[in-house]
């Protein structure tokens, strides 16, 4: 009898990886005679080293088999690109005779059921495909922005401008009317090599045996009744199964910093600190940096805030090089750190986000919305301020204000730049008024529905359970 084997092709930043070796380790929770393939690229940058990540997994879980890549090395007329999403999609598409090579060769001791890819791997579809392997896509963002992709073709076909230059309502089925400057960031620009990858992606989304997403019914029911009701896709297309899961999240330690800062929110008042974080790629410029330390110690709240060093001069805003630690003292305004020091902590480059945000004394996060963060802080039941800076995040701000309802948003001027004004009065409303207290008890409501989700009965396991069982039968 051919052992059975599940292979998932992960997008290479840290966060994609991330989100598909949790999928993994949920899949064997469930059906651990199962042998699960990660497929590994190198990235196109080093926004995280993830070489110690995959040892410590490898370590810990030997189900787990991580195959390397060939390396990929990019022409430097690429490596200028302004969308960093670019750089990962060229490397995928010169990774697809490499993943040919590995499903033949897994297949040889294997009978592959699936082969699950990211988004961004879209176009190694048709590799699985010329192998007969059903496939499927794990999106890791939310329901809302899968239906944004999923009907990005005729928003394309709406306009012949960019969606930069169109400055109205783009409206899309199952979500709040996003404005055309809110779009996901790499698809703002027609011309962009970017545009041309997001836009082919989507439309193999249709394609496949079904799309598997880290969301969870309660959470997002209008955008993923919108998609299942097949309003996302042209009449002539059938929409695949869709497999709400979520929400998947990861713990994982980090030495020494950890300590530090839950120790000191040991000594906090309960519900009383703020927590600033901006996600693996986030970058402020030392203005900016200023700006928010100056907004936190007006607002005389408590906070936890982390702090990365801004980008050089003639860097786009994403950590896409390795970053030393940051020099607070001449990054933050003259004395800051003394004057606050008894209310707030500064913490260099790296917080335990997950350990932070279920601290009984953290009662409020500040954020950019990726989707592996709202998730997090969904399941520790603490509201957010939407503060988004690269990627979808604009999109998931309109949709955790307007639909979710459980943040509230951080606005900036023209530029992006936000002044200490507005954050002070953000982080005061999140943490002292009825508008911070609505959404406090709203995300506390969604954090209950959340564990209920996963729970036996709940739609999420159904959903998986109903997965699984496809992929153990057929022949």
């Amino acid at each position: 009898m051919e052992e059975v084997a599940i292979v998932l092709y992960p997008s290479p930043p840290i966060g994609h990886l991330v989100s598909m070796v949790e999928l993994g380790k949920l899949i064997l929770t469930h059906h651990p005679s199962l042998r699960i393939h990660i497929l590994i690229t190198t990235p196109p940058y080093r926004a995280d080293d993830t070489a110690s990540y995959i040892t410590s997994v490898s370590a810990t879980i030997p189900s787990l088999i991580f195959h390397h890549l060939p390396t990929i090395s990019l022409p430097p007329s690429l490596a200028s690109s302004p969308n960093h999403e670019t750089l990962t999609f060229e490397v995928l598409l010169l990774n697809n005779p490499y993943v040919h090579q590995a499903l033949l060769s897994i297949s040889h001791n294997f009978s592959i059921k699936a082969f699950v890819m990211d988004f961004f791997c879209a176009l190694g579809l048709s590799v699985a495909t010329d192998l007969s392997i059903p496939s499927y896509f794990f999106y890791t963002s939310g329901a809302a922005t899968l239906a944004g992709f999923l009907y990005f073709p005729t928003t394309h076909n709406n306009t012949d401008k960019s969606l930069k230059d169109l400055n109205t309502l783009i409206n899309i089925p199952g979500v709040p009317p996003i404005p055309s400057s809110d779009m996901p960031k790499p698809i703002l620009e027609r011309n962009d090599k970017a545009y041309e990858h997001f836009l082919e992606n989507s439309k193999q989304f249709p394609k496949s045996a079904g799309i598997i997403i880290n969301t969870f019914e309660s959470l997002e029911p209008r955008a993923l009744k919108a998609i299942s009701d097949g309003l996302c896709l042209p009449e002539d297309v059938p929409t695949p199964p869709i497999y709400p899961i979520g929400p998947l999240i990861v713990s994982h330690g980090g030495g020494g910093r950890e300590v530090e800062c839950l120790k000191w929110l040991d000594s906090q008042p309960s519900g009383s600190v703020v927590f600033l974080c901006f996600g693996s790629l986030g970058l402020f410029s030392k203005e900016q940096l200023k700006e928010i330390a100056m907004g936190l110690e007006n607002s005389g709240q408590r906070f936890l805030w982390v702090v990365r060093n801004p980008p050089a001069q003639n860097q786009i805003g994403v950590a896409i090089t390795e970053q030393s630690d940051p020099e607070l003292k001449s990054l933050l305004s003259d004395g800051f750190l003394d004057r606050t020091k008894d209310r707030g902590l500064v913490v260099k480059t790296w917080a335990p986000q997950v350990a932070v945000l279920n601290h009984d004394s953290v009662g409020g996060f500040v954020s950019h919305c990726g989707w592996n963060s709202v998730l997090e802080s969904v399941c520790a039941g603490v509201p957010m301020v939407a503060w988004p800076l690269y990627a979808e995040q604009r999109f998931n701000r309109v949709v955790l204000v307007e639909e979710i309802k459980i943040a509230l948003p951080m606005n900036e001027s023209e530029d992006g730049f936000v002044s200490a004004a507005e954050v002070e009065k953000r982080v005061i409303e999140l943490m002292d008024s009825s508008e911070g207290e609505s959404i406090r008890k709203r995300t506390k409501a969604f954090q209950n529905e959340a564990h209920a989700a996963l729970d036996e009965g709940g739609s999420s396991r159904v959903a998986l359970t109903e997965l699984l069982e496809l992929w153990s039968q057929t022949g």
